[in-house]
């Protein structure tokens, strides 16, 4: 008998038969491994790195100048006196009046000035520190001195009457570093922060789900009482029909008796 098409089809032995293809998403998927849990800690710090080092590029220098001046008493004036008036001076060194003296100097704006120039004293020495703040180091200086020849002006006015004179102490010079940090620096800082971001997430982090024997989702540490009860822990107690009934016929039991 002469064997047709369908029966040499279905006379391979399994052997022979044709492996079957597995498909590419399977061997995707078996690829593909979930993230660490801590995977926030150095993308934090590597985002924070790259922000701090684009901070440090793209921001202009800024330069730093300081200047100081000294109240010294007069003759019949205590050492004390001129410490007081050297915390009153260092507190009008930035007012309207004192910078309106130094504008012209300077060759800004009050309103711009006040922002780049800010005055510190110490309160055990009647030393006044005054900082001026530009994009150009000659700039910086020329506000520093600027606005301490304006207050030692201003402030001899009144010296007859104080008994205190301010006189100038140090002129400020042209720095020749920028007072601004540089890329590596704010890049450490920015990764710095980053890690601390990332480790703060990872404390402050929900807790992780796990899969339960019925399909549901719960986090950890989360206990239900249906799996109580699937696991043979939570015990059915009695109704109260059922404790009445029982009641009933033990009743019934003992008075057949």
């Amino acid at each position: 008998m002469a064997e047709t098409p369908d029966h040499k089809k279905t006379d391979r032995t399994p052997e022979q038969s044709p492996a079957p293809r597995r498909r590419r998403g399977h061997r995707v998927r078996g690829r593909l491994r979930p993230l660490p849990v801590w995977w926030p800690l150095p993308a934090c710090a590597l985002l924070g790195l790259a922000a701090g080092g684009a901070y440090g590029v793209l921001k202009a220098p800024e330069y730093a100048a300081t200047s100081y001046v000294v109240a010294v008493p007069g003759a019949n004036t205590e050492p004390a006196t001129a410490l007081g008036f050297a915390q009153a001076y260092g507190r009008i060194a930035t007012s309207s009046s004192t910078l309106a003296y130094a504008q012209p100097r300077a060759g800004i704006a009050a309103e711009q000035l006040r922002t780049q120039v800010r005055a510190e004293t110490s309160p055990e020495s009647p030393m006044i520190a005054i900082t001026g703040t530009s994009r150009t180091a000659t700039g910086a200086a020329d506000i520093a001195n600027a606005v301490a020849d304006a207050l030692s002006l201003s402030s001899n006015t009144a010296a007859k009457n104080t008994g205190v004179q301010l006189l100038l102490f140090n002129q400020a010079v042209a720095p020749t570093d920028p007072a601004s940090p540089s890329a590596p620096l704010s890049g450490a800082v920015g990764l710095c922060a980053g890690g601390l971001i990332g480790g703060l997430w990872l404390l402050a982090r929900p807790g992780r789900k796990r899969r339960r024997a019925d399909g549901t989702v719960a986090a950890d540490g989360a206990v239900t009482a249906a799996g109580h009860a699937e696991s043979g822990y939570v015990t059915s107690l009695p109704a109260q029909g059922e404790a009445a009934d029982a009641a009933a016929s033990a009743k019934e039991k003992e008075s057949v008796r």
